[in-house]
């Protein structure tokens, strides 16, 4: 269980993220073979989209999915178990491993390279 920092009494469950009930994960799954055999029939050597970009949007449609490969974490203290799915860890186009980025970024900016004096915009 989770506890919720605003309120000492407050525990939350566990819940896995499902990336496969979004929107724009719907809308990738349908139509990524699509998209790419249409770019490579409006290029003008027939290559399409660069190899790296198929590649993001390939790894995003498995990012989260335990089908795809989880690891079983287990808390040495409670002896909990969780199943925690594999990410694709992308940097431009995944939603989740982006953010994961951009945080831990901020957080090495905050703590290992910016001094410490305020700051403002």
């Amino acid at each position: 269980m989770l506890a919720d920092h605003s309120s000492p009494t407050t525990i939350h469950a566990y819940a896995r993220r499902q990336p496969e009930t979004t929107v724009l994960y719907g809308v990738v799954r349908e139509h990524l073979a699509t998209l790419i055999d249409r770019a490579r029939d409006r290029s003008e050597h027939g290559s399409g989209y660069p190899r790296f970009v198929e590649r993001e949007l390939e790894k995003f449609l498995s990012c989260g999915l335990l089908c795809r490969g989880f690891v079983r974490v287990r808390c040495t203290s409670c002896a909990e178990e969780r199943l925690v799915a594999f990410s694709c860890k992308t940097r431009g186009f995944c939603p989740s491993c982006t953010s994961r980025r951009m945080s831990g970024t901020a957080a090495h900016l905050v703590g290992n390279v910016l001094p410490a004096v305020p700051y403002r915009q």
